[in-house]
C-alpha cells in the first residue's frame, strides 16, 4: 500500500532541543498497525542530530512511529556558533 507522511517545520535555533510528537511526523501505510512504521535518517541534521530520549547524546539514524507517539525522539541543534537557523522537514 500506499505510504502517507505528514509533517509540519520545525525551526531550531542554537541550543535548542525539540521532542517530536505525532504533531510534527507522523505516517500511515494502511494497515492496522503503524506504530511499526520506522522512519530512517537519510539527511541527518547538518548543526545537530536526532537522538532517543534515553541515549542522550548519542545520534540515531532509525526511529519508530512508537518512539514518536511516545515522545522519545528529539532533533537537538549542536550549539555551534554561526550556525544560525536550521529545519527538520
Amino acid at each position: 500500500g500506499d505510504i502517507v507522511l505528514l509533517a509540519k517545520p520545525v525551526t531550531l535555533t542554537e541550543g535548542d532541543r525539540v521532542t517530536l510528537t505525532t504533531d510534527v511526523p507522523v505516517a500511515t501505510d494502511g494497515t492496522s498497525k503503524p506504530e511499526k512504521l520506522l522512519y530512517a535518517v537519510s539527511l541527518p541534521p547538518v548543526h545537530g542530530q536526532i537522538e532517543h530520549i534515553n541515549y542522550p547524546g548519542v545520534p540515531i539514524s532509525s526511529y519508530r512511529q512508537l518512539d514518536v507517539v511516545a515522545q522519545k525522539v528529539s532533533d537537538v541543534h549542536d550549539n555551534s556558533h554561526g550556525a544560525g537557523k536550521e529545519s527538520l522537514r
